[in-house]
């Protein structure tokens, strides 16, 4: 059993080895605590201290996953997530904000802006490694679970290949945890889903995350879906469900 664990703890440093990590965060200490955590797991970790900074290093290295503050010198976290969000040589490197900032507002337009996780200030180091972790779980079932499908539904396209969110022909970016919560709920339209479960398929179920949470990415998915906005309903003391208007299915 312990020979078994080394193995498999082994295996997983060798494979975050080939992983590289950048940390965009201006205050030291909170610094240099990501990333002694990030080395101990055997990451590839760079750092900046200030958002001009970070934004070269990044487009420089086109790292794997970006942990990124919003309240820095230079530039700040929300321009830079824009920035590369909008770069389709980086639009697909998942981004994890880090932020003292944790109102709702704050977390909505986050997510909004293509950002894959919120985690807020202060935080448990355990927690953000494991939110890391995650992270890049999720980026390896994208790459393994490839299909030649979509979902239509009106005007509402997902193309479970390309991995885009198309509306009235035109693409609209959704994050990976985005279109991961669009696709359960279109693959089962009328279905009530709890706020749990789509936690789980979304986000994971190895991270705690609260139902706030969940709730930010689905009204970050409604603000991206137009006219059909009101297709994710609400269902109440429950979660969410997918509820398009007769005869939209395509």
């Amino acid at each position: 059993m312990i020979s078994t664990l080394l193995r498999n703890r082994s295996g997983e440093s060798e494979l975050n080895a080939s992983r590289h990590v950048m940390v965009v965060e201006d205050e030291a200490d909170i610094r240099r605590v990501i990333e002694l955590n990030l080395l101990a797991e055997g990451y590839n970790v760079k750092v900046a201290a200030d958002g001009n900074e970070g934004l070269e290093v990044i487009r420089s290295i086109k790292p794997d996953l970006v942990l990124l503050d919003l309240m820095l010198p230079g530039k700040d976290g929300l321009d830079i997530c824009r920035e590369m969000k909008a770069d389709p040589s980086l639009t697909d490197i998942p981004v994890i904000i880090v932020s003292a900032r944790g109102e709702e507002q704050d977390v909505i337009i986050g997510l909004g802006l293509g950002a894959d996780d919120y985690i807020c200030k202060p935080f448990r180091v355990g927690e953000l490694v494991s939110r890391v972790k995650a992270a890049f779980r999720r980026a390896e079932n994208r790459s393994g679970n490839e299909t030649n499908s979509s979902l239509s539904f009106g005007d509402v396209v997902l193309d479970l290949e390309a991995r885009k969110l198309l509306i009235s022909g035109v693409e609209v970016h959704t994050t990976a945890t985005e279109f991961r919560l669009l696709q359960a709920l279109l693959e089962s339209p009328g279905k009530a889903f709890s706020r749990q479960l789509l936690t789980d398929i979304a986000i994971g179920d190895e991270v705690y995350v609260n139902e706030r949470t969940i709730d930010s990415h689905v009204s970050s998915v409604r603000s991206k879906l137009g006219d059909a906005r009101g297709w994710i309903r609400t269902v109440w003391g429950v979660g969410y469900r997918f509820e398009p208007e007769q005869g939209s299915q395509a």
